[in-house]
């Protein structure tokens, strides 16, 4: 499946350590070949659309994405401080799948 990364997340990941860069594009590489099927402790499903890319390291990095139309769009990304989801990192990404569904309709 294709990886769909916009500018800002292109941002965000080459603004981490050089160490956890290459750890998530590692982990990018994955998701491109298993898609669906990427198991834990790289993937996990937290909403009903929105799926978590999960990069260990020095630094805990975060990347919720979605499946849309035989694609992977890397919708936003942070590094993680807490064993919880900030729920305005989730709030965030659930309105980022939403508008790209919307502007994605309104192509048609």
């Amino acid at each position: 499946m294709k990886i769909i990364i916009s500018k800002e997340m292109g941002k965000f990941i080459y603004s981490l350590e050089k160490q956890t860069i290459a750890k998530v594009l590692r982990t990018l590489d994955l998701l491109e070949e298993f898609g669906y099927k990427l198991p834990m402790p790289h993937s996990k499903k937290v909403s009903r659309n929105i799926f978590e890319l999960r990069t260990r390291g020095q630094q805990e990095i975060r990347i919720f994405y979605c499946f849309y139309q035989s694609r992977i769009y890397l919708i936003s990304g942070f590094v993680k401080k807490s064993q919880r989801i900030p729920r305005k990192e989730l709030e965030n990404a659930e309105n980022k799948y939403k508008t790209l569904v919307i502007n994605t309709l309104d192509k048609i």
